[in-house]
């Protein structure tokens, strides 16, 4: 009966499906590594499309009682465990296709499609909250975006079973480089790459997850502006971020990494406080505090694929990416949403920007003091 304690209750089942992730990592990074990238996407599209179904056709908690909570709980978490290995494999394999001396731009594609499934749901969320009643929506409207949702994820399906593996895992295949232990390998001989990928996942999964996923409900919560204004906003600077993606990829390509994604973490440093008390209820504030922050997350976003991949060998490539990312998104992405309602709701907004300047920072130092592999040997 309470708004507040029904919208955390809402983000405590999207953070469930966080804690799932790691899990997710470890078992499908393995798989991939040792049964190929082709397998491993294979299995994470069908995971993710079949769970959207189920949360399309649960049947409400009127007709079934607890057992409808349970069921999308469960759905939830087997959406988790599939992005938990998805990351791994799609940046792997990637990464692993690109062109000589286009490693960056060929990851930055990962992201493309993850902010395209959001600027797609953020399209669907201003479609259903401005053409239907307030009692469509919640009795059968939220469906039917999950309903797409699956059909996307079949889509997804047919177009990886169609693909070829790549040379970079045949190769290591071919000549017994595989491992029957990828995850001990990754602990036993690459633990200071695995670290690093966790501390450049820190900053930009939190910041990632409160501009791009979330700013449009926590404006909408703290400064009243209506919901459907909020999700136009994110609309339109989705779309910027989506065809600005592929151009910092390149230009990482050209002058490296380190100092495109400094840029984004020391951005985030300076420029949090003035951000996030520059929302006062008006589009036009929102709209350019979620502009700029999404142009700074740029940095990250079409990085992370190929930086995450060049700290591994292809034989523990998928599990490398895979596991210390999902800890580090567990942990500051997927409670970035009701962390920030929960601050709120207790009186303490104003202690947001210290979260995200000091997560900033703890990036920007694991990226001014790592070694550049723009020019790193790649097989």
């Amino acid at each position: 009966g309470d708004g507040a304690v029904a919208l955390l209750s809402t983000l405590a089942v999207f953070a469930v499906g966080f804690v799932m992730r790691p899990v997710g990592a470890a078992v499908l990074g393995v798989y991939a590594d040792r049964h190929g990238r082709k397998k491993g996407l294979t299995l994470t599209v069908g995971l993710m499309a079949g769970a959207a179904f189920v949360i399309a056709l649960t049947p409400s908690y009127a007709s079934i009682g607890v057992i409808s909570p349970l069921i999308l709980l469960l759905a939830r978490l087997v959406q988790g465990f599939s992005a938990g290995g998805e990351f791994g494999s799609s940046s792997a394999f990637l990464v692993e296709s690109a062109a000589r001396g286009r490693r960056a731009f060929a990851g930055s594609w990962q992201q493309v499609s993850v902010a395209g499934g959001v600027l797609i749901a953020s399209l669907l969320g201003t479609i259903a909250t401005s053409a239907l009643s307030e009692e469509a929506l919640h009795s059968w409207g939220w469906r039917v975006a999950f309903v797409l949702g699956g059909l996307l994820g079949l889509i997804g399906l047919w177009l990886r079973v169609s693909v070829e593996d790549t040379e970079s895992f045949t190769e290591a295949q071919g000549t017994g480089r595989t491992r029957s232990n990828p995850l001990k390998t990754m602990f036993v001989e690459h633990p200071g790459a695995a670290l690093r990928v966790a501390g450049i996942t820190i900053a930009g999964t939190l910041t990632y997850y409160i501009w791009v996923n979330y700013l449009p409900t926590y404006a909408n919560l703290t400064t009243g502006i209506p919901l459907r204004t909020a999700l136009l906003s994110q609309t339109l600077c989705l779309v910027v971020f989506v065809v600005a993606l592929p151009f910092v990829g390149l230009l990482s390509d050209r002058i490296g990494r380190k100092p495109t994604m400094a840029a984004f973490a020391g951005g985030f440093v300076v420029l949090a406080w003035p951000l996030l008390h520059l929302l006062d209820g008006s589009f036009l504030s929102l709209f350019l505090v979620q502009l700029t922050g999404m142009l700074l997350v740029l940095g990250y976003s079409a990085n992370c694929a190929v930086i995450m991949a060049e700290q591994f060998p292809p034989e523990v490539r998928a599990t490398g990416i895979a596991l210390p990312y999902a800890l580090a998104v567990a942990v500051f992405g997927g409670t970035a949403p009701y962390l920030t309602t929960w601050l709120h709701e207790s009186g303490h907004s104003d202690l947001l920007w210290i979260y995200v300047s000091a997560a900033s920072l703890i990036s920007f130092l694991v990226y001014v003091t790592m070694p550049e592999t723009k020019d790193k040997e790649f097989h």
